[in-house]
């Protein structure tokens, strides 16, 4: 997913500030998602809370800069799924970030399984 870098993301010297690397990733896990037209924001079966992330920032993106978020699965479990989620501008890469996300319903882990399991092994 390509996202150009706007004012409000960055600091006062017009870099990103470090917490919108982590709004970028959701918004392309999101837009994976969308693009499947799949709903995995029914409450019926859970929710998926971040519980694990490992950022790496390698070096700046800046106002204007059009960057590009990949997204790939590293381990699909019962109850989560670990993502790695790398930015580039143009060809190099400017971040990693390797995420854990857990299913939760009732404010417990909750098993992936049936449409959502399916849904993960066809977007990865």
């Amino acid at each position: 997913m390509k996202i150009r870098v706007y004012y409000e993301d960055t600091d006062a010297g017009g870099v990103v500030y470090h917490s919108n690397y982590l709004k970028f990733c959701e918004r392309a896990r999101s837009e994976l998602f969308f693009q499947k037209g799949a709903d995995i924001f029914d409450s019926k079966r859970g929710h998926f809370v971040l519980s694990r992330a490992d950022c790496s920032f390698l070096k700046p993106a800046k106002l204007g800069d059009v960057i590009e978020v990949r997204t790939q699965i590293l381990r699909l479990r019962v109850a989560s799924v670990n993502l790695r989620q790398e930015i580039y501008k143009d060809t190099e890469r400017i971040f990693v970030g390797d995420f854990v996300l857990a299913l939760v319903k009732d404010s417990k882990p909750a098993r992936i399984e049936g449409e959502l399991r399916r849904l993960f092994e066809a977007l990865f």
